[in-house]
């Protein structure tokens, strides 16, 4: 093993390497994990390739690739080489992100409420009325504990100087907590010895933090609130981990059909008869809760639920309307928006972020798109994105007429330099691939967030797209302490 990375390149003229120095020396937090796998052969490592294989296979962890003819449902790729943040850079993302989450929730108390912020044009009101997501109906609706966003996950990646910054906040529906929890347990079987020399915190506790957060949003004062999680089903490419969570959590996984409202209230189907419920984790994006209020044709929501969510007598995580909070050109705002709920500078940065709306940044957008990145405001996963250094003149062109043509729904951003990490190809060969972070953040009364996240790797050589869907894989994250 020694000599793969030996022949590994960690140039670090175009990226940051997060495991090798440009003189090929392990940081000081990767040196035992260095010496580690060096002694690990080559049959070795396949052998626990295959052991994580089959674990992930017994355990039904799999995602939807979009776009494959060969299949659907794919093992959720994974990589055997850990991802090591140690304890100083972790305190960093942390506080950062509950400096981001709490400042965040405060702009949705505002503009579903008072809009201040829009009336002090910090942001523009435009902008935030004619979000996708903005929900006019639920402004004057408060949710339990004054909080919005309950589960996060932002994406937190490295530029060429090895800084942290927040590419995107996902504060509706994020996905991926379980590939975070499985991965932890896939590397623990494969490579037990590699947890001897290090304090890895712990992230198993995940589940009972998020039943704790889950059970305090609870509006009734019942000593032990019934939690349910809402799955749009098991053909979602995240059914996995809907019914993973609900089992680690000990509670109910129900479709919408399994759910009824009676008197304004929620109740569940259960063979001892209906059961009430005071709190849903719901996987169903807004427009398919209740076909009472939202689409009419949806089969994957309740009818009557949102009343039921008005009266108070249900509450959501996360709360109806919090989609305009990470509405990508929103995003760009965020530090502002730190700036004028909590009177503080942001602790992560943001992306630089040009925005069609504005004439000026339109035409520098247009004369650069070969040398940008391009994204629908509301799009996910990787769709609706153009890369414009690995595009072609005729996709430009098209996405320049798409641009034009609704500037509102579009950001760029200049082609950042991901962060590196070596990652095993073919078990023999160790490939730079770019990487990013996704921490959760849990926030009932009070934000908690588990050490850690999501590590998610582009595992075609030279591609800068992670997103599960779009064929990228993962890494065990570790948060070590010294």
């Amino acid at each position: 093993m020694i000599s793969l990375f030996e022949r590994y390149d960690a140039s670090a003229d175009r990226f940051f390497d997060e495991v090798l120095s440009a003189e090929m020396k392990p940081r000081d937090h990767y040196v035992k994990m260095v010496h580690r796998f060096g002694q690990f052969s080559l049959e070795d490592i396949r052998t626990r390739r295959q052991i994580v294989n089959v674990f992930f296979r017994n355990q039904g962890i799999t995602f939807t690739v979009y776009g494959v003819e060969d299949g659907i449902e794919r093992i959720f790729p994974f990589d055997l080489i850990p991802r090591i943040i140690p304890a100083n850079e972790w305190h960093c993302i942390e506080q950062g992100l509950i400096q981001r989450i709490t400042a965040l929730n405060e702009f949705l108390t505002d503009i579903y409420s008072d809009q201040k912020i829009l009336k002090d044009r910090v942001v523009p009101a435009e902008l935030v009325l004619g979000s996708k997501h903005f929900r006019r109906e639920f402004v004057g609706v408060r949710p339990p504990l004054g909080v919005y966003i309950h589960v996060t996950g932002s994406d937190i990646i490295r530029g060429l100087d090895g800084r942290y910054m927040v590419l995107e906040d996902n504060l509706r529906t994020p996905s991926g907590v379980s590939y975070m929890l499985q991965n932890r347990q896939a590397l623990k079987r494969a490579f037990p010895v590699l947890f001897d020399r290090y304090k890895v915190r712990p992230i198993d506790n995940y589940p009972q933090e998020l039943l704790r957060t889950l059970q305090e949003i609870s509006p009734t004062s019942r000593p032990e609130p019934n939690v349910v999680v809402l799955t749009p089903g098991i053909y979602n490419s995240a059914y996995f981990e809907h019914s993973f969570l609900a089992r680690q959590m000990g509670v109910e996984l129900c479709e919408g059909r399994d759910l009824v409202i009676n008197n304004n209230k929620v109740y569940t189907r259960t063979t001892r008869g209906l059961q009430r419920v005071d709190v849903i984790y719901r996987r169903v994006d807004d427009d398919f809760l209740d076909p009472l209020v939202f689409r009419p044709d949806s089969k994957l929501g309740v009818a009557g639920l949102i009343n039921a969510y008005r009266k108070g007598n249900v509450a959501l995580a996360n709360a109806i309307g919090t989609g305009v909070a990470d509405d990508k050109v929103i995003y760009s705002f965020v530090p502002k928006i730190i700036r004028y709920y909590l009177g503080e500078d942001p602790l992560l940065e943001n992306v630089e972020t040009w925005l069609p709306s504005n004439p000026k940044e339109m035409k520098y957008i247009l004369e650069n798109l070969d040398r940008l990145v391009v994204k629908a405001a509301n799009e996910s996963g990787g769709y609706g994105m153009l890369v414009g250094p690995e595009s072609t003149e005729e996709e430009r062109e098209r996405f320049a007429e798409k641009i034009v043509a609704n500037p509102r729904n579009y950001i760029a951003q200049p082609t950042i330099s991901l962060s590196r990490h070596p990652s095993l190809f073919n078990d023999n060969e160790l490939v730079g691939c770019h990487i990013d972070l996704r921490p959760y953040v849990l926030f009932g009364k009070s934000p908690v967030i588990v050490p850690g996240g999501l590590t998610r790797v582009a595992l075609k050589r030279g591609s800068l797209v992670v997103n599960s869907s779009q064929g990228g894989g993962s890494k065990d994250t570790w948060v070590i302490d010294e």
